[in-house]
C-alpha cells in the first residue's frame, strides 16, 4: 500500500490552500470587515471555523497555506499558531478567489515543484471526517492526471443559495472510483430550477473546492487570463526574495478582480477539463442566520436555536427563533415565531427568517448612511 493510501496519512504531494476573505455581510451584525465569520465559533464546536479547517486538512496535506488580507493576518496567527510565517500570504486588498487561489499555487510550485493543491474555504462546515478524507483522495488522484477537479456536495434540497455542478459520466481513473465528468456549472438559480436540478440526479452543490495540479492551474491560467498569469507568476517569483514588498506593492492593485469559478472551472468545464468527486459529507457554508439554525441544536421543544448556552435569553410562546446573544445582557422575546435576533454591544439585528439573506441590504443600508464604524 503506497503512503498516500494510508488511512489518516498525509498525501505524498498535496498542499491544502486556505483563502480567508470576505466579509460575511449575510451574518452582520455579527461577522463584519475587521472581524469575518470565519474568525467565529458560530456552531459551539469549541473551535472557530477556521481554526476547524485548519485541523480537518492536518492530517491529510503535506502542508498548508493561508491567504488572507493584510488587516486578518494578526488574528489568524492567533487562531493557527501552528502555521509557519511563511505559509500566510498577506493580501494588501480583496482581488477575489483567483488572484489569492493563483498566487498561493505559484508560489507553492516555486518551493515544491508541480505538487497538486487544494482550495478550502476558511468558513465552511463540514461533518463526516472519513468521508470527507475520502473524497479529497480521489480529488487528488483525478488531479495527478491533469483535470481540474471540484467536490460536488449531494443536495439536500432545492436552495437558491448555493451554485451547481452538473455532473456527466464516469471518470474513468484509477484511484477515483467515484469521480464524474463535470458538464458546467450554474450560479444561484431559481426556485423551479433548483426543483428541476435536484429532482434530476444530475446536479450537485458547487462547494467551492478546487483540486488541482499548479502546472494545470497556472497553464489554465495563462490561456484564460494571460495578464493575471502574468502578474501572479512574477509576484511568486519575488515572494521569497527582498523584493516581495515593491513587487506586490506594485503589481497587485493592478490584478483583475475575478472567482476561480468564473476565470477557470466554467471555461474549462466547457472544454471537457473538469471533474467532480461527489462528496457524501455533510456541508455548509453558512451563508445566513437561516442555514445557521440548521446546523444548531433546538434548545426546547418549539425548534428555538440559541447560539451560545442560552442563559441570557428568555422565551415566552416562542418558536422557530434564532437568537445571537454577544452583550450579556438578557434578551426575552414573547409570542414570536421564526425571527432572527442578533445582539452585539453597538448594533442590534431583528428581521426573520425568511428574509435571512436579504442581511446584505442591511449592510448596504448601514454604509449609505454613512456608519462606517459598524462594517
Amino acid at each position: 500500500m503506497t503512503e498516500q493510501q494510508v488511512p489518516g496519512g498525509p498525501i505524498d504531494d498535496f498542499y491544502a490552500i486556505i483563502p480567508a476573505g470576505g466579509a460575511g455581510t449575510r451574518l452582520w451584525p455579527l461577522s463584519r470587515q475587521g472581524a469575518p465569520k470565519f474568525l467565529h465559533d458560530l456552531t459551539g464546536a469549541g473551535q472557530t471555523l477556521i481554526q476547524q479547517t485548519f485541523a480537518r486538512l492536518a492530517p491529510i496535506a503535506r502542508g498548508q497555506m493561508l491567504v488572507t488580507g493584510e488587516k486578518h493576518v494578526a488574528a489568524c496567527r492567533a487562531q493557527l499558531p501552528q502555521l509557519a510565517e511563511a505559509d500566510v500570504l498577506a493580501e494588501p486588498a480583496p482581488r477575489d478567489s483567483m488572484a489569492a487561489i493563483g498566487l498561493a499555487a505559484a508560489v507553492l510550485q516555486r518551493r515544491h515543484g508541480d505538487v497538486v493543491v487544494g482550495s478550502f474555504a476558511a468558513d465552511q462546515v463540514i461533518n463526516g471526517k472519513a468521508a470527507f478524507e475520502g473524497t479529497v483522495r480521489e480529488a487528488v488522484a483525478a488531479a495527478r492526471e491533469g483535470y481540474v477537479v471540484t467536490i460536488g456536495i449531494a443536495a439536500s434540497r432545492p436552495s437558491v443559495a448555493f451554485g451547481y455542478v452538473q455532473s456527466g459520466g464516469p471518470l474513468g481513473v484509477a484511484g477515483a472510483p467515484s469521480a464524474l465528468h463535470a458538464l458546467g456549472f450554474t450560479e444561484k438559480p431559481d426556485a423551479t430550477t433548483a426543483r428541476e436540478y435536484v429532482s434530476s440526479g444530475d446536479y450537485r452543490w458547487n462547494a467551492g473546492i478546487f483540486v488541482v495540479r499548479t502546472s494545470v492551474l497556472l497553464g489554465h491560467l495563462a490561456q484564460q487570463r494571460p495578464a493575471l498569469h502574468a502578474g501572479l507568476t512574477e509576484i511568486a517569483a519575488a515572494w521569497d526574495t527582498g523584493a516581495r514588498d515593491e513587487v506586490m506593492a506594485r503589481v497587485w492593485p493592478s490584478l483583475e478582480k475575478i472567482a476561480i469559478d468564473h476565470a477557470i472551472a466554467e471555461p474549462v468545464a466547457a472544454a471537457g477539463g473538469v471533474a467532480v468527486v461527489p462528496g457524501i459529507f455533510a456541508w455548509d457554508d453558512i451563508g445566513d442566520f437561516n442555514s445557521l439554525a440548521a446546523l444548531l441544536p433546538s434548545v426546547d421543544d418549539s425548534g428555538n436555536k440559541v447560539v451560545g448556552d442560552g442563559s441570557d435569553v428568555v422565551r415566552i410562546e416562542v418558536g422557530g427563533t434564532v437568537v445571537v446573544p454577544g452583550t450579556g445582557r438578557v434578551i426575552t422575546l414573547l409570542g414570536v415565531d421564526d425571527l432572527v435576533v442578533v445582539d452585539t454591544p453597538d448594533a442590534l439585528l431583528v428581521t426573520t427568517r425568511a428574509r435571512a439573506q436579504q442581511v446584505k441590504s442591511v449592510v448596504d443600508a448601514v454604509r449609505e448612511a454613512g456608519l462606517d464604524e459598524l462594517l
